[in-house]
Order: C-alpha cells, then sequence, then structure tokens
C-alpha cells in the first residue's frame, strides 16, 4: 500500500531526522536524488548529459537550497546550470557557494536550457505562484522538473487556484504528498527520493494493483453461486434503461455469484443480461447480500419507497445518482443505518448532500461526510477518494479522465455492489473498485491501438473483465 503524508507530517519527520544526522545531510541526499533524475531526464530527452543546458528557477528557503546543490552535482557532470534567484536576498546561501563554486551561472532571463528545474516553492508554501514567478514560468517552453511538488499547487489539498507550474517531472523528497495524487496531471511522472525518514500513518492511502489484484474475489474450490455473493440491483426507469443495463452488467462481471433485478427496465437488463433473475419488488427479490440503489431510478415518490425498501434491509447498500438526490432530501433514510453504506456522489452531487463543494479541500470534505453520516464515502474524480467512517482516506489517481463519459457511474456502483455482497469491507470494496473501474477505462481507450481514443460507457464495460484479468495478474507476481 502507498501511502501519502501531510506537509505537517512530513515536517514533524524531518525535524526528528535532523536529531539523527549531521546537519546538511538530508538536503544532501535530496538533491543528489534530484541531479540524478535531471540527468536521466536529460539524457532520455536529449540523448546526452555532458554539454546540455539547464535552468534552476530558485526560490527562498531550502526548497531553493535542493535546486542549488543539486545544480552544483549536475555542473560537475558537464551540464551548463544557470540559476535565475526569484528572491536574491533570501537564497539558500550554501547552496548558492556550492553553485557559483561548481561554475554555475547567475543570470536574470531563461535563456533556452535543454530542462528546467522548479525549485520555487515547497511544501511550506501555500496559494499560488508571485506575479514575478508567474511570469517568468509563463515564458517557459522546456520541461520541467519539480523538487518535491510544482511551485503553487497546495501540498496539502492539490488546489491550484492560480498560477502554477505544470511539470514533467516532478521528485518526491522523503514522502509522497497529497499533491502527488490529488493532483498528478500537474506532478507529470513522479520519482520519490528516499533520505531517512521515519514516518507516521499516512493521511492517504492507495491499493496498489497487485493488492486489488490479491483482494478480488474469484471461485474457490467448493463455491457455489450464493456462496460467491448474490447482489441485488434496482436502477434504471422508462427513461433511463441504460443506468439498469450498464449497473448489472457491471455486476455481472465483477464476480462469478448471482445479479438480482428490480425495476421496470427488467426487460432491456435480460436482453442484455439473460443471466440475471429479475424480481417484481424489493421484498420478492429472494437472497440478496448486498443491494446497488439509484442508477437511472429516477426522483420521484414511487422512487424513495423502493430506495426506503433496499435501505431497511440489514445489507449492505451501494447509493448512486438517483439515489443520492432522495438521500439528500430525506438523510434519516441512511443515517444510523449498522449495515454498511456506499455514497458515490461527483462534486455536484456531494454538495446536495451536504451543502459545500468539496473542491477546496477533497480529502477533508470527504472525511467530514463520511463521519457525518456514518457511511463509506467515494467522492469520483480522475483522483477518486473512499473514506471510511472511522476516517481512513483511499485514493485512486485513474491516470487519465477517460472514464469521464455518460453511464460511467453506473457501472462503478454495479462493481462495488458485486464486492459487498462477497462479504468484502465497505472501503475495501469501494477502492478494488475504483481502480477495476479507471484501469477498464484507460484500456478501453487504448483497445490494441496505436493511441488512445474517446470511449463511450459500454466499451468500459466491455474492459472489466480484461482489467480484472491484468489486476489480478499483479496479484500472482506482486507487482
Amino acid at each position: 500500500m502507498r501511502g501519502y503524508y501531510t506537509s505537517d507530517q512530513v515536517r514533524t519527520a524531518e525535524a526528528e531526522l535532523f536529531t539523527r544526522v549531521p546537519s546538511g545531510v538530508p538536503m544532501q541526499r535530496a538533491a543528489y536524488g534530484l541531479a540524478r533524475v535531471v540527468a536521466t531526464e536529460l539524457r532520455r530527452r536529449t540523448g546526452a548529459v555532458t554539454g546540455r543546458r539547464i535552468l534552476l528557477l530558485v526560490g527562498s528557503g531550502d526548497n531553493g537550497g535542493d535546486v542549488l546543490w543539486a545544480g552544483s552535482m549536475l555542473r560537475r557532470r558537464g551540464v551548463a546550470v544557470d540559476a535565475l534567484l526569484l528572491r536574491p536576498d533570501r537564497a539558500h546561501a550554501e547552496g548558492l557557494a556550492a553553485l557559483r563554486k561548481s561554475g554555475g551561472r547567475i543570470v536574470t532571463e531563461s535563456g533556452e536550457p535543454d530542462l528546467v528545474v522548479d525549485g520555487i516553492v515547497g511544501i511550506s508554501g501555500k496559494g499560488s505562484l508571485r506575479p514575478d514567478a508567474a511570469e517568468t514560468v509563463a515564458g517557459i517552453t522546456a520541461p520541467i522538473v519539480s523538487a518535491d511538488l510544482p511551485s503553487g499547487v497546495d501540498p496539502d489539498t492539490g488546489v491550484a487556484d492560480g498560477p502554477a507550474v505544470a511539470a514533467a517531472v516532478t521528485v518526491s523528497f522523503g514522502a509522497l504528498k497529497p499533491v502527488h495524487a490529488l493532483a498528478a496531471a500537474r506532478c507529470g511522472r513522479i520519482e520519490l527520493v528516499p533520505i531517512g525518514l521515519r514516518l507516521p500513518e499516512p493521511h492517504l492511502r492507495a491499493l496498489e494493483p497487485h493488492a486489488v489484484g490479491q483482494s478480488w474475489p474469484i471461485p474457490e474450490a467448493f463455491d457455489d453461486k450464493y456462496s460467491q455473493g448474490v447482489v441485488g440491483v434496482s436502477a434504471g426507469s422508462e427513461r433511463y434503461p441504460g443506468a439498469a443495463v450498464l449497473c448489472a452488467g457491471a455486476a455481472v462481471a465483477a464476480t462469478s455469484g448471482m445479479v438480482r433485478f428490480v425495476g421496470s427496465a427488467a426487460t432491456a437488463v435480460l436482453a442484455r443480461w439473460p443471466e440475471v433473475v429479475a424480481a417484481q419488488s424489493v421484498s420478492e427479490a429472494g437472497r440478496v447480500q448486498a443491494w446497488v440503489a439509484g442508477p437511472g431510478s429516477g426522483t420521484d415518490d414511487a422512487a424513495r419507497d423502493v430506495l426506503a425498501a433496499v435501505l431497511a434491509s440489514n445489507l449492505p447498500v451501494v447509493i448512486d445518482a438517483d439515489g443520492l438526490t432522495i438521500v439528500a432530501k430525506h438523510p434519516a433514510l441512511v443515517r444510523g443505518r449498522r449495515a454498511p453504506t456506499v455514497l458515490t456522489p461527483h462534486a455536484g452531487e456531494f454538495a446536495r448532500l451536504t451543502g459545500r463543494d468539496p473542491h477546496s479541500d477533497r480529502v477533508g470534505a470527504v472525511r467530514e461526510l463520511a463521519r457525518d453520516w456514518g457511511a463509506t464515502v467515494l467522492l469520483k474524480g480522475r483522483a477518486t477518494l473512499v473514506a471510511a467512517p472511522d476516517q481512513t482516506v483511499f485514493v485512486n489517481e485513474a491516470g487519465g479522465s477517460w472514464a469521464a463519459t455518460a453511464g460511467s457511474g453506473d457501472v462503478l456502483s454495479g462493481l462495488i455492489g458485486a464486492l459487498l455482497a462477497t462479504g468484502m469491507g465497505a472501503a475495501e470494496a469501494a477502492a478494488c473498485a475504483a481502480r477495476a473501474h479507471s484501469l477498464a477505462a484507460n484500456l478501453a481507450a487504448a483497445d490494441g491501438g496505436p493511441a488512445a481514443a474517446p470511449i463511450s460507457a459500454g466499451p468500459l464495460l466491455d474492459h472489466v473483465r480484461p482489467a480484472i484479468r491484468l489486476l489480478r495478474s499483479y496479484g500472482e507476481v506482486g507487482m
């Protein structure tokens, strides 16, 4: 499992490290790692290291010191190193002396470097770039390697509400920070340089692909369709039959158990998935071990009554789409449930549930909703967050936005419901489903072609089983 640590957690760990090692050693470790990554990137992009030119964007404090020391190391490898000091009066004195001693130059113009190293702001910085730094960054066309995080992006929330660096590579020192998952698109490729930190429990956790593959349920020697989990799906309507088809289809693909369906779209569901068993009502559905309710169901009184019947069961329930709109108006349907409940809002639905936009602090917002409602909350996005009532938070960085298409959420809710029916815990089920869902979207977009192309929810669903196979292959080899 991969952990992400807040700036406060990292600073505390750094303070402890300084009691164990001589002064300056942590910065030297960070600088060496940064220099190594920059050299590798130069060779990859230009074919050589010696004779190439880089520009250091140097802010105040230790982040600027890291890049100055790294610049001095690269200068000794034959790289032409220019440093543009954005706060000359506050530049790291020892790092600046080392750069000058190595033959590096202090410049006032960007020039035409092969690569730029961003050391403007570190984890102590908050807010967007200052106007002078923003103007400098805006004029750069060369690829940027950021030290620790892209300057101008909040280290803990990943928010960039103003000018900020968009890096090709980000070199994180000592630990991954939330920004590396929450704003991965701005970070580019992420490289971690160990510096000897002793870290606490992480603020965020990400399930590695091999862990998802190892956890994914498959038929054991003496399993039958009931022991593998029976999931009930209450979804769709005359207006939105496709939501039912997608949700039920995802549940069919996720496990080898059984899917029962309740709703007016039964004809469409059975035409596409004849293995599904339809019933007239929730009470007549028969043996069910978890429910999915809400996708495309509508929000009228009849839909509310069906959702209430599902939630009255002492079973795990996934609530999505129209179901979320209903519980936003009738929160008592969910609050106080003893059985696990998984809410799967996008940002707009989250705002309806809570009265607040989660943008400014998505992790804090999802934790608060999970605590207040006693539910597991999956907040959709490129970086999907899953918060449990105990405040554990998982993050799944999708690696792209291919799943941002109508009906995609219906597929996700079906996956979660099927995993819940096997007995998997709510937070783990949501996190595993999110990983498989994003991988299926990426596979569908590529689909063996020379370049990716836009997809719809249908191809995403078609690639759920290939995604599970791939995750299970990672689990078998421990990737």
